[in-house]
């Protein structure tokens, strides 16, 4: 039973991907309209002149779990929301997927969560997902006040699902914010996104 979830698990890690042009830190980031889960609409040309993090999230899985279930990543969001960033949450998962969730059902799911970003919004069509590149849940992007993509990649060094492995691991958000804050360049624009798949339709 163990190993035949641990190879389900495996599987969801593993499977091909479509191919997905990323943009590389350095270049403007895609823009992009997105519809809020309350409706209303948010462009990322509405956002300049401020740091923004884009955060690839599905409820379903146990590497978005560990991030909500230890607090962190709620942390994160009203660390940096206290601090002028705008923190947006995206689903891309395609409606055809079981793991989709209705807006009411993600606006929920967050709530309970506690969680505290800027925005939540849903991408079924995966328009953005796609322009972006995002490949796993969760996937992070940080957008300096210029628009341009300063990082994109993993949330931390510790691939796992473990909650407690988020008190040890190094958190790529957070150091990109602590250079950027410095003056600094980044010693780590871009890492490799650990996770599930992001669910997108055919």
């Amino acid at each position: 039973m163990l190993r035949r979830a641990f190879l389900a698990l495996a599987l969801t890690i593993a499977v091909p991907l479509p191919a997905l042009a990323q943009p590389s830190p350095g270049q403007p980031a895609p823009a992009f309209s997105l519809t809020d889960l309350d409706g209303r609409k948010v462009a990322l040309t509405d956002l300049r002149g401020k740091y923004v993090v884009l955060e690839w999230t599905n409820p379903g899985c146990p590497f978005v779990q560990k991030h909500y279930g230890s607090g962190n990543m709620q942390s994160l969001q009203k660390r940096f929301t206290a601090e002028g960033v705008q923190w947006i949450v995206i689903n891309s998962t395609a409606v055809s997927h079981s793991d989709y969730l209705k807006p009411a059902e993600q606006k929920s799911w967050l709530q309970k969560q506690g969680a505290a970003a800027s925005v939540a919004a849903l991408d079924p069509e995966g328009t953005v997902g796609r322009a972006y590149g995002a490949k796993t849940t969760p996937h992070m992007y940080v957008i300096d006040p210029n628009g341009v993509l300063v990082y994109a990649g993993a949330i931390d060094d510790k691939r796992s699902t473990n909650p407690a492995d988020v008190k040890t691991a190094n958190n790529y958000v957070v150091q990109a914010f602590a250079e950027l804050r410095a003056g600094k360049p980044l010693s780590a624009p871009s890492t490799t996104a650990y996770g599930c798949t992001v669910k997108y339709g055919s």
